[in-house]
């Protein structure tokens, strides 16, 4: 047999046919693993609620060749949801990857956070998550299964202050995790988290420019660097990929060392 690193790579990682439903693509995370799903095929369904920021990552896919649609959601509406996922179940006959990436947070001290923001954070990050990943999964069901991958957070685990409401729903979305892997295993659908640690963007560039705040997280991190957009890219696609067909109902930490323990301290 003749050596073909390609198709081997291809048989385990590629995307090709895959449908997959991608929330908050839009931001600088997701629209980043969108671009990234899509060069190795995925047929995209870009999903946020901010239209042109949904279209101008669809122009890019698009240019380079890949496949992909927006279309508009409100992870605060259950009506808003159902549309969206029936929409692109028209558009494209099936969804095999969920990627529930849509999320929002208020940094607020837990003696002083108000009942609007809690609701919102709990409807966006858990709520939303929940219903549309029951949403999804009834067509994966019909159609033989499929991976779900939700999205977690540094937060869900250890505590940044200020975090609490969101870090509690995030926790809440590993649990959803756990029990849609045993769950719907009979249905052929697998569920698995993505757990970002210290991600760099444009929203956390005020934390990442302040030197007391930048230190205090370098000083957390082994790796001595902020993540990138792009360092989930990897997980995400094996985690949609038929390489990942016995991986089910865990949570996969991107955090550059920070929970192993952080930057060793000089001997």
């Amino acid at each position: 047999m003749e050596l073909d690193v390609n198709v081997k790579l291809k048989e385990l990682f590629s995307l090709e046919g895959k449908v997959i439903l991608i929330t908050g693509a839009a931001g600088g995370i997701f629209s980043e693993v969108s671009r990234g799903m899509a060069q190795v095929g995925g047929r995209m369904a870009l999903c946020d609620f901010n239209m042109e920021g949904l279209k101008a990552v669809e122009d890019e896919i698009q240019g380079f060749g890949g496949e992909a649609k927006s279309f508009a959601v409100d992870m605060t509406s259950l009506e808003s949801i159902h549309a969206c996922v029936d929409q692109v179940v028209e558009a494209y006959g099936r969804i095999d990857v969920l990627v529930n990436g849509a999320g929002i947070n208020k940094r607020v001290k837990l003696l002083n956070g108000d009942e609007e923001t809690f609701d919102r954070i709990v409807a966006v990050n858990l709520k939303g998550v929940h219903f549309l990943s029951q949403e999804v999964a009834k067509h994966m069901k019909e159609t033989g299964g499929g991976s779900v991958i939700n999205v977690t957070s540094y937060n869900s685990v250890m505590m940044l202050g200020g975090c609490g409401v969101y870090g509690a729903t995030k926790s809440g979305v590993a649990a959803l995790t756990r029990a849609q892997a045993i769950e719907w295993a009979e249905f052929g659908i697998r569920s698995n988290a993505i757990c970002p640690g210290h991600i760099s963007t444009p929203l956390t560039a005020p934390l990442w420019t302040d030197p007391v705040r930048s230190k205090f997280l370098l000083d957390r991190i082994a790796m001595n660097r902020p993540g990138e957009p792009k360092d989930l890219l990897g997980i995400a696609i094996l985690l949609a990929s038929d390489a990942s067909g016995y991986m089910s109902g865990m949570m996969y930490h991107v955090d550059g060392g920070c929970l192993a323990g952080g930057q060793p301290w000089d001997i």
